[in-house]
C-alpha cells in the first residue's frame, strides 16, 4: 500500500486531496494544527504545528512513498523539505498562478515569477512573493512536482467566491442582483475535486516539473449567466459601471463588500492560464454548469442569506440598488 503524507489535509483543498488518496487506497496520514478541520474518515491525524521546532518529528522515522504540501509559508515549507526531503519519495507542492511577476496578460508556466519572499513568514499581502520561495524549497528535491492552480472552486469553498453569484441568484429569485460590468473578462474556474483527483494521479505516475491547474477558459459573464440560469434566477441583472461601484466602497475578487471574481485588468491573466501541459498529463474537467449545481447544494445546506467570507450582504446590496434606482 503506497503511503501518503498530506501535510495539511483538514482544510478545503487538503482534505479534497487526502479524501481522493484514500479512495484510491492509499495509506493517508494528515499533518496539521487541527484548527481549519478534521482530517477525512481513514486517515491518520497527527496534530502539529509546522512554525514550532520539531514539527514534523513524529512523521520523520518512516519513508513516505508520496507527499503533498499545501502552506504557504515559506518557512514551513523549507522545514519540511530539511527534515523529510530525504524519505520522501515523490513531492507535490501546490502553488498558486500568484506566482507570476506580470498577471495581465497569457500565462505560460515559463511566465517571469515575483521575487521569492526571503523571510519564512508572510502576510496575505506577501501571498505570491511567499509560494515563489515555497516553490523554491520544493524544487531542490530530485523529485517534485508544482501545481500552479488557478480560481478553485466547488463545494466547500470557504473563501466563498464562486458560490457567490449562484447563491445570491437562488436568494434574490425574481428581484433585482447587482453583477460587475466586466462581461468579458476571462475566467477560468477548476473545480476542486477535479484537481485533488488529478494532484493525486499525477503523483501516483511520479510526474515530475511545473504544471498549471486551471480550469476550461470562459468569462465572468458566462459565468454568471450559467450561475442565474443553474439557480432558476428570473429576475433582473443590475449592471453599474465599475468607476461607481469603487465610488461606493465595493472592493474587486474577494473579500467583504466585494462582487467576488472581478477582476483590474492588471491581473486578467489568471483568467487566461496556458492548459495544455495541464490535459495533457490527464486534466479532466467536469464541465461548469454541474460544479455551480453542486455548489449551489453546498450553499443552500450552508444557508443562503449566512454571513460570508466573500461579496456583499443581501442588505448592502439592496441598499446599493436603491441608489441606483
Amino acid at each position: 500500500m503506497t503511503t501518503m503524507l498530506v501535510l495539511g489535509g483538514t482544510s478545503w483543498v487538503g482534505g479534497c486531496i487526502a479524501r481522493e488518496a484514500l479512495g484510491r487506497g492509499h495509506d493517508v496520514t494528515c499533518l496539521a494544527r487541527g484548527e481549519s478541520g478534521q482530517a477525512p474518515a481513514g486517515a491518520t491525524f497527527v496534530r502539529a504545528d509546522r512554525s514550532a521546532p520539531g514539527a514534523y518529528d513524529a512523521v520523520a522515522d518512516r519513508a513516505w512513498d508520496l507527499v503533498v504540501d499545501l502552506s504557504r509559508q515559506p518557512g514551513q515549507v523549507r522545514s519540511a523539505v530539511a527534515a523529510l526531503g530525504g524519505r520522501a519519495g515523490h513531492w507535490t507542492f501546490v502553488s498558486t498562478g500568484s506566482v507570476y511577476a506580470d498577471q495581465s496578460g497569457p500565462l505560460t508556466e515559463s511566465s517571469p515569477l515575483l521575487e521569492p519572499l526571503e523571510a519564512d513568514e508572510a502576510t496575505p499581502e506577501e501571498y505570491g512573493h511567499a509560494k515563489v520561495a515555497c516553490e523554491q524549497a520544493v524544487t531542490t528535491l530530485p523529485r517534485h512536482l508544482v501545481v500552479r492552480a488557478g480560481l478553485i472552486g466547488g463545494p466547500g469553498d470557504r473563501s466563498d467566491r464562486l458560490g457567490y453569484y449562484v447563491s445570491r441568484f437562488a436568494l434574490a429569485g425574481d428581484q433585482d442582483v447587482l453583477v460587475p460590468d466586466v462581461a468579458h473578462q476571462p475566467m477560468q474556474v477548476i473545480d476542486v475535486r477535479d484537481l485533488a483527483a488529478w494532484i493525486v494521479r499525477s503523483a501516483e505516475r511520479g510526474a515530475t516539473g511545473i504544471v498549471h491547474g486551471a480550469g476550461s477558459r470562459t468569462t465572468v459573464d458566462e459565468l454568471i449567466a450559467v450561475s442565474a440560469e443553474v439557480s432558476g434566477f428570473t429576475g433582473r441583472r443590475v449592471v453599474p459601471v465599475v468607476d461607481w461601484l469603487h465610488e461606493h466602497g465595493v472592493q474587486e475578487w474577494m473579500g467583504p463588500r466585494s462582487l467576488p471574481l472581478w477582476l483590474p485588468a492588471s491581473h486578467h491573466g489568471m483568467g487566461r492560464m496556458d492548459d495544455a501541459r495541464a490535459i495533457g498529463w490527464g486534466l479532466v474537467r467536469r464541465p461548469l454548469d454541474r460544479t455551480l449545481a453542486d455548489t449551489l447544494a453546498d450553499e443552500r445546506d450552508r444557508g443562503l442569506d449566512r454571513p460570508r467570507a466573500a461579496g456583499l450582504s443581501r442588505a448592502e446590496e439592496l441598499q446599493l440598488l436603491a441608489e441606483l434606482a
